[in-house]
């Protein structure tokens, strides 16, 4: 089963894959993550961390949705500078250095932070302080300030891009002036929780502030971390992919799964329908056909399609 599954990845899906790659470049927004994988056969010690990275259309483009996996063996940054070479656009992501440093090489890249790892680590240090005295902390009053910030980007779900640009200069630009304003105000022991998200997301400023300044622009990353989660529940149950042939092939059949459930349809009949209809433009000099394949292609048949 599995070397089936291998093969039909290798000789069919992954054509529909490279155009996939393709297509995401014309997106002015993209996002990504990584999970660490085990693969059992991959030339190296027993229990080495392999990673498995997943690139994604930002999600505030409603339409013509792209979820991509891609195998490697390391998390260092060549993986994603060969992944994106030539791509001009905003790269949404944690504060992972490795996105930093593609920054620098990459005039034409631009990074933008995530709200929720920044929220994530104060939400963690105001753990820590007994519930009593919450309220009287200055992580509570941080965390306070970036609840308003999502509370009024909240409120721009269902408008354009162009809208939801004036209103976030207009009414969350000022609100996180005030919560970095006062951050640079407070002295604090990196050594500890609190100090740690302190020095993040002080680190993390012009990063975090991309979103102001760009309507397509999510204020986080979650998109990215939706999009991975599949995977990450699956490995609980298989723990460990054998070959690097099965790994690269999963990131395959995953990316279009993945890419099919963000575009409405129905995962197991498109795969079916694309496996009946791949096959038959094998001899084509080209992938025009393709452009019929495609999820959000309106010549797919109606029953692949979620009601």
């Amino acid at each position: 089963m599995a070397n089936w599954c291998i093969r039909l990845g290798e000789e069919y899906l992954s054509v529909l894959y490279d155009y996939l790659h393709k297509e995401l470049y014309s997106y002015h927004v993209i996002q990504a993550d990584e999970t660490p994988v085990l693969v059992n056969h991959d030339g190296r010690k027993a229990g080495s961390k392999s990673w498995m990275w997943v690139y994604r259309s930002g999600h505030l483009y409603h339409n013509r949705q792209i979820v991509l996996y891609e195998y490697q063996q390391t998390r260092n940054a060549s993986h994603p500078r060969e992944f994106l070479k030539g791509y001009d656009g905003i790269y949404v992501t944690d504060g992972y250095q490795v996105y930093h440093t593609l920054e620098k090489e990459l005039e034409e890249l631009t990074i933008a932070g995530c709200w929720v790892h920044c929220r994530r680590r104060f939400d963690e240090a105001l753990k820590l302080i007994p519930k009593s005295c919450q309220k009287e902390s200055e992580a509570f009053l941080l965390m306070k300030q970036i609840q308003a910030i999502y509370r009024e980007e909240g409120k721009l779900n269902g408008i354009s891009s162009d809208e939801r640009l004036k209103q976030r200069q207009a009414v969350i630009k000022p609100l996180v002036d005030a919560f970095f304003a006062y951050l640079k105000t407070i002295k604090a022991s990196r050594k500890d929780k609190f100090g740690d998200a302190v020095g993040y997301a002080l680190n993390q400023e012009k990063y975090l502030r991309v979103f102001l300044t760009d309507g397509d622009v999510p204020i986080d990353n979650n998109a990215s971390e939706r999009a991975i989660r599949g995977f990450c529940i699956g490995k609980k149950n298989w723990q460990m992919i054998d070959t690097i042939n099965g790994a690269k092939t999963s990131a395959i059949i995953y990316s279009i799964v993945e890419t099919a459930k963000a575009n409405h349809l129905k995962p197991f009949d498109y795969v079916q329908h694309l496996l009946e209809e791949i096959p038959k433009h094998m001899d084509d000099r080209d992938c025009s056909f393709l452009e019929d394949l495609l999820p959000w292609s309106e010549k797919l048949p109606a029953e692949i399609r979620k009601a």
